[in-house]
């Protein structure tokens, strides 16, 4: 039957989620907490909306999806459009020329590609502590 399990889980139960501790998938009881995206299906990205940028990222790194990205929205900065690194503890703000669309999902899958275009980037702080702390 679809439907039936769940990465790391069996559902026995179309309400399993809801009346459960929420520790049902061995990722969630790794890590002590239950995985947001598997009770509000606003929380997971609509694929249909990536940009070919994320769609080859992830085909690169050998992935299935965005979990570890699906809590990152274009946000607003001092009224700029801007995304929130958690590596740094700031914000990244949106190209002054850039067009953004209308729509939020769109806003945020391109959130997503900036967010990982500047991880990425050799303008990232953290770049500037490897070179200092690096050991080899």
């Amino acid at each position: 039957m679809a439907g039936t399990s769940y990465k790391g889980s069996e559902i026995q139960d179309v309400d399993q989620f809801i009346k459960g501790d929420g520790l049902d998938s061995d990722r969630e009881k790794e890590i002590g907490q239950h995985i947001g995206y598997r009770y509000d299906v606003n929380l997971v990205p609509d694929y249909n909306r990536m940009t070919p940028f994320l769609t080859k990222y992830i085909e690169v790194m050998g992935w299935d999806d965005l979990n570890w990205l699906e809590d990152v929205h274009m946000g607003y900065e001092e009224g700029r459009p801007a995304v929130f690194d958690r590596n740094i503890n700031g914000w990244v703000t949106v190209p002054e020329d850039m067009d953004l669309p209308d729509n939020q999902q769109d806003r945020d899958m391109i959130a997503r590609e900036l967010l990982v275009k500047f991880q990425m980037s050799k303008r990232h702080p953290l770049v500037d502590l490897y070179k200092a702390y690096q050991k080899f």
